[in-house]
């Protein structure tokens, strides 16, 4: 693979001497799964981390989801841009939002159906793993919250019309969704702990992983750059022992304590190499 950046500014991307024509045509090729610090976000932010985390890898296993998500975004910004210069009072007609209506139902019936079935088939993989990491039977609940469940697309796109000239974009849609999960019948990131939030974002991780390979035909890539902070020792010993020793691919591990890592690969009498700054 060759990255070209010219001096005009403009950026080329090739494999195997074979031009990209559109970016987007990379996106699975090399695929890699990465668990770092930051990742913690996906369980204690907003619904945007959780959309982010399934629409980053289905695009890399469906290449007409990731043109669809691409298509939709452009409406939305399509259509919240016309809903500002209605506000504004640049104009008074109001049919164009039909049409952005009806170019926005299509790649989100899509996406919404591609995200349900895929989230019924890993959401129970992803409990396993966090019952296998935290080694508890704890009560895990994870379910995909979608406004499109319930009513047809098109039928909310007009009932959200009024709040959405109100407010001036567009208050509806798979934009929205999200994954609601709940320890013991509880939202999770209320009450659980440091250990239990890595668990489950380990769990996801995994998740993640085992579905590129299952697709791919291949393990992908996995890094896991200095996670193991405010992990206990069972724990940190669990999820070494599932991805040292069930994984066949390529692992990366950053470690800020030296002993404690090599100790635990010991343990599990794995084959690695250690760099060490300056070394």
């Amino acid at each position: 693979m060759v990255c070209i950046l010219r001096e005009t500014g403009k950026k080329e991307i090739s494999l195997n001497d074979d031009l990209y024509v559109k970016f987007s045509l990379h996106i699975g090729k090399f695929p890699c799964v990465i668990i770092a610090p930051d990742d913690a976000q996906l369980i204690t932010e907003g619904s945007e981390q959780r959309r982010k985390f399934v629409d980053a890898l289905l695009s890399q296993i469906d290449a007409t989801y990731l043109q669809s998500l691409i298509e939709y975004n452009r409406v939305v910004q399509q259509r919240n841009s016309f809903l500002k210069s209605i506000a504004e009072r640049r104009t008074s007609e109001r049919s164009l939002l039909d049409v952005y209506d009806e170019q926005l139902i299509r790649p989100g019936n899509y996406i919404f159906e591609k995200r349900k079935s895929f989230l019924q088939a890993i959401l129970p993989l992803v409990q396993q793993n966090y019952a296998n990491i935290a080694g508890t039977g704890e009560e895990l609940g994870l379910l995909y919250d979608s406004d499109l469940m319930n009513s047809s697309f098109k039928d909310l796109l007009q009932k959200y019309r009024d709040k959405d000239l109100m407010l001036q974009r567009t208050n509806i849609g798979i934009h929205k969704d999200d994954i609601e999960i709940k320890l013991k019948a509880q939202p999770f990131k209320n009450i659980a702990s440091q250990g239990q939030r890595k668990s489950l974002l380990f769990a996801l991780k995994l998740a993640e992983f085992q579905t590129l390979k299952d697709v791919k035909g291949f393990e992908p890539i996995l890094l896991l750059d200095d996670v193991f902070e405010k992990l206990d020792a069972e724990r940190m010993h669990n999820l070494l022992e599932r991805v040292c020793i069930q994984n066949q691919g390529q692992i990366f591990i950053t470690d800020t304590h030296r002993e404690r890592i090599r100790s635990h690969l010991e343990k599990l009498q794995v084959k690695y190499q250690l760099i060490e700054p300056g070394v």
